[in-house]
């Protein structure tokens, strides 16, 4: 027998044994419940991958877990018991990060040390493989995650989704889908970068989608680790109640493992990966750091929950079951986010972070649903997580599988079967469920049924990406996904004779990725690729060539600019034509003006309003002037570009009784808008990006110098460890080509990041450019 100080827990490296799902690698917690040492009889050995039950998860007969389910008040609508106990069981996560944080390490040892995969894997591919859950080839030639992967996998007796999702900026939309089907999230960041640009992005897009979160930072093995500085970072940057639940052993090359504040013991990774957990007590040397943090932790939960905040100000010492449960109501109240940390590549302090995802984030039924009823005037429905009620669905990826289309869908009520009718809700269309599957990467496991809470995937569904799927009896629509606007475009063309592949091709990537844009250019007839950044687009026509066999020839970048006006102008145009026999006739009387106020459907840009009164324009005609007004916007006529920002207001007008036509009142709006739009005070937008730029201290003045050069506007720079970073915005159109002269001006040593923040009105002499190379492009098409 080992001392009770030393209990060890070892994960067995034995994948021929097999064991059933309750007896898989035991939880951390489930270790310290026990005050009697470990014998020898209790070492379980993981469960193999191919040995585990596909539909384990379904199993509605009762169990012991029912004798313990308790009472909780924030169950929007009743559960049965089987229900709650099977959700009792099931987290739905996100691992979401700058890039080169380690999210995808860290996935990869969470499926190692769950039993999901039986050999570790790197990014890059370093050992001719790959990480598991990057399974393009262009993932694993340059390092980044480019598509998000689902898997699922156990740890204990519980049962976690999980999606790790691309770090990149350019490939955002991945984020934006995957938090927003999801219950929670582990924010994974960077001991020695900290809060970088990407960081709070992702951090906007939690608050989005009200996503309660973990952090871990990661890489506490690396030369300059400070957890404290990115903690410190987490409320200054981020604004969020943060504290540590965890202290580490040792720092930088001699980490051991963590503390945990809540427990109060040490926790130690032995063994070659790491799978062998040493539970001790704190080592004399950190006890006192290790109750300094833990009146800190106790302190900031103060803040964020009542309960604790009364045995704050009594002065009582919470025990480890209050502190606990008062982290728990806090992280998922989203007033607190408690920090674990650790270092994935050296296999340090993971599964004691998989504790905290169990043990602090929400269980599906915890987290608050809504969908839209189309019957009743679009009224907000809070959906109940029951597994029996009316199924519910959201289909929130696409993927061009093996076997047709892949389409991932989230199920927020009832119960999916292989065989049922599904209805798509926006297309009124029924589709019977011939394959239902759960992904783990790129790889498939067949399943009977999928109940409420669950993330699945179908195949042979012909939708959109954000489309709802339901039973057919009621007509719900969940909330859409955020789609960010393209801010760059590229001219494409096909080498050698164009074939089907090329436009099968784009019809493909535009279904997957609704960032991803297509259009054929009307003066120059060249197909035009937009997207979020010149990586997203190179990866396009890169998986082009590798997919499809079609090499392509890109143009020079195009920056999206847009046109707007500044003042409101009237108009009163009569559009009339007589050809003989029936003319045409319309009169439209109105003004246009500048939206200052953000629209209600975030997903407009321009606004009409009908202010008529009476039958001097008959109703049927409407839409029409609508539909001239928003074609007008499409191509402006200063550069050719997109108007946005415009409300075109139509008070009154004039129709004949033989010459008025939907065509002729299409074509007086659009007149009456080109005309107003003149003296309307017009203008040219551009992009500008919000640039972060990190470089050694001595190349300061070089750095902020080159972003002078470009127009740039610096806002902040900061000096933390010899590292100089330096926050500015700059017009898009003047970043094409900065990463070369910023390796130029720093030795290779500078790096940087950028993100879209708004489109803003150039420069006066900037527009007369670009309205006389319009111009001059316009005369030589017509040569």
């Amino acid at each position: 027998m080992r001392p009770a100080r030393s209990l060890v827990c070892l994960a067995a490296r034995r994948p021929r044994t097999l064991c059933t799902a309750a007896t898989a690698r035991p939880r951390l917690s489930s270790l310290l419940r026990s005050a009697k040492p470990l014998p020898p009889t209790s070492l379980q050995p993981r469960l193999p991958s191919a040995s585990r039950p596909a539909g384990i998860r379904f199993s509605s007969s009762s169990t012991a877990a029912e004798a313990v389910i308790e009472e909780d008040s924030n169950t929007p609508l009743a559960l049965d018991s089987a229900d709650r106990a099977r959700l009792d069981q099931l987290r739905n996560i996100g691992i979401s990060a700058h890039i080169d944080s380690g999210k995808t390490t860290l996935t990869e040892r969470i499926l190692f040390y769950t039993g999901r995969i039986n050999e570790i894997h790197e990014v890059r591919g370093k050992d001719n493989v790959g990480a598991t859950m990057d399974s393009m080839e262009l993932e694993r030639e340059k390092g980044i995650t480019i598509q998000s992967a689902a898997t699922y996998t156990t740890w204990g007796d519980h049962a976690i989704n999980i999606i790790d999702t691309p770090g990149h900026v350019d490939f955002t939309i991945e984020v934006e889908r995957a938090l927003r089907v999801l219950d929670s999230a582990v924010l994974v960041l960077c001991a020695v970068g900290g809060v970088q640009s990407q960081t709070m992005t992702v951090d906007r897009q939690m608050k989005r989608y009200n996503i309660p979160r973990i952090c871990f930072i990661n890489k506490m093995d690396r030369s300059g680790a400070n957890p404290w500085r990115v903690l410190e970072q987490l409320r200054t940057k981020l604004r969020l109640t943060a504290a540590a639940v965890q202290i580490p052993i040792g720092a930088e090359g001699g980490l051991l493992g963590v503390v945990d504040l809540v427990k109060m013991k040490a926790y130690c990774n032995e063994g070659e990966k790491g799978e062998i957990i040493r539970v001790a007590e704190i080592p004399a040397e950190l006890m006192d750091a290790a109750k300094a943090k833990r009146a800190e932790l106790v302190e900031h939960v103060a803040d964020a929950d009542d309960e604790m905040a009364e045995l704050f100000l009594n002065e009582e010492d919470p025990t480890a079951e209050q502190l606990a449960a008062a982290v728990r109501r806090s992280t998922i109240a989203r007033k607190f986010c408690p920090v674990f940390m650790g270092s994935a590549y050296h296999n340090k302090g993971v599964q004691p972070m998989l504790d905290g995802v169990i043990n602090y984030l929400p269980r599906p039924y915890e987290v608050e649903n809504y969908a839209l009823d189309a019957e009743n005037e679009e009224n907000k429905v809070l959906l109940s997580s029951s597994s029996a009620g009316k199924t519910i669905g959201l289909a929130f990826k696409l993927e061009e599988g093996r076997f047709g289309q892949l389409t991932y869908l989230r199920i927020y009520q009832g119960t999916l079967r292989k065989g049922d009718w599904i209805t798509n809700t926006r297309t009124g269309k029924k589709v019977k469920v011939s394959r239902l599957v759960r992904m783990h990467s790129n790889e498939m496991e067949d399943v009977s049924a999928v109940g409420s809470g669950e993330i699945c995937a179908l195949f042979g569904v012909e939708c959109a990406s954000g489309d709802t799927f339901t039973d057919g009896t009621i007509q719900y629509a969940m909330t859409s996904i955020f789609v960010p606007q393209p801010v760059i475009s590229l001219s494409l063309v096909p080498k050698g004779k164009e074939s089907a592949n090329f436009s099968k091709a784009l019809n493909r990537f535009q279904r997957e990725d609704p960032t991803f844009r297509v259009h054929v250019d009307a003066e120059s007839k060249e197909t035009i690729i937009s997207g979020m950044g010149e990586l997203h687009l190179e990866i396009y026509v890169e998986r082009m060539k590798r997919e499809y066999g079609v090499d392509c020839v890109t143009g020079k970048p195009q920056v999206a600019f847009r046109e707007t006006i500044n003042t409101k102008v009237p108009f009163n145009y009569t559009h009339k034509k007589q050809s003989g026999g029936s003319g045409q006739f319309g009169r439209v009387m109105g003004y246009i003006e500048n939206i200052e106020e953000p629209l209600e459907d975030t997903s407009k840009v321009n606004e009409f309003v009908d202010q008529t009164v009476g039958m001097n324009i008959p109703s049927q005609y409407i839409p029409a002037i609508q539909k001239g007004f928003l074609e007008a916007c499409e191509k402006g006529s200063m550069i050719g570009h997109p108007v946005t920002g415009v409300r075109f207001v139509l008070e009154d007008g004039m129709s004949h009784a033989v010459d008025s036509s939907e065509m002729a009142f299409k074509l007086a709006a659009q007149y009456a808008f080109r005309e107003a739009f003149q003296a309307a005070a017009p203008t040219i937008l551009e992009p500008v990006m919000d640039v972060t730029l990190t470089a050694p201290a001595e190349y300061q003045g070089a750095a902020i110098g080159l972003l002078n050069k470009r127009k740039g506007t610096i806002g902040d720079s900061e000096v933390e460890d010899d590292y100089v970073e330096v926050k500015a915005e700059v017009p898009l159109n003047e970043m094409f080509g900065f990463s070369t002269d910023l390796r130029s001006c720093t030795q290779g040593k500078g790096e940087f990041a950028m993100e879209y923040k708004l489109h803003a009105p150039v420069m006066p002499f900037v527009q007369q450019q670009l309205i006389e190379e319009h111009k001059k492009k316009m005369l030589e098409s017509r040569k």
